[in-house]
């Protein structure tokens, strides 16, 4: 985890968007000490969206699933699951 002062957003522009870009992780910017604001590189952005999509999905399922809900078929849900991995780990862009 990477914290900066806010003024380095200013300062620094070019040096912050290499570290997100470089190690994935967001980097944290304070001001006045306290925490501010969150910046992050667009493709680790894009991840995030897409796992918590993915985690909102399976809850849906779930609830479902607990509810007594007819649901998708186990082989469907595998194979459904198994595409969005693939699309997360691989960066590829495509509608959830």
């Amino acid at each position: 985890m990477q914290i900066k002062p806010s003024a380095s957003i200013r300062q620094n522009y070019n040096e912050i968007a290499a570290l997100c870009k470089s190690t994935g992780e967001p980097v944290y910017l304070t001001k006045n000490g306290e925490g501010d604001l969150v910046v992050m590189d667009i493709e680790a952005f894009n991840r995030r969206e897409k796992m918590l999509k993915l985690r909102e999905e399976l809850l849906a399922i779930e609830e479902d699933r607990l509810a007594g809900r007819a649901g998708t078929a186990p082989d469907e849900l595998d194979s459904y699951l198994e595409s969005i991995i693939d699309e997360v780990e691989h960066g590829k862009d495509a509608a959830l």
